[in-house]
């Protein structure tokens, strides 16, 4: 089973809101995912970034894989991003 760490859309037509799971890569983008890591709101000046950066940290350790968006997340908010 390989683990991706992606986003997973929340919140109402127009005005998203998402949330930064950890999930089997054959699951659907708003399916079933294994556990909630934290929270994005593109819609904040600055966009606003909540992370559990222990079990962030912990996913990554047990090879799970971010995508290209929560990696650049992750970089910013100060998590080493294994290449």
């Amino acid at each position: 089973m390989a683990v991706k760490i992606r986003l997973t859309r929340m919140g109402a037509k127009g005005r998203p809101v998402y949330r930064i799971v950890a999930a089997n890569s054959a699951s659907p983008r708003d399916g079933k995912f294994l556990e909630i890591l934290g929270n994005y709101d593109p819609r904040k000046d600055p966009p606003e970034v909540i992370l559990k950066e222990d079990l962030v940290k912990s996913w990554l350790a047990k090879g799970a894989k971010p995508t290209l968006t929560v990696s650049k997340l992750l970089i910013k908010k100060g998590i080493a991003v294994p290449a």
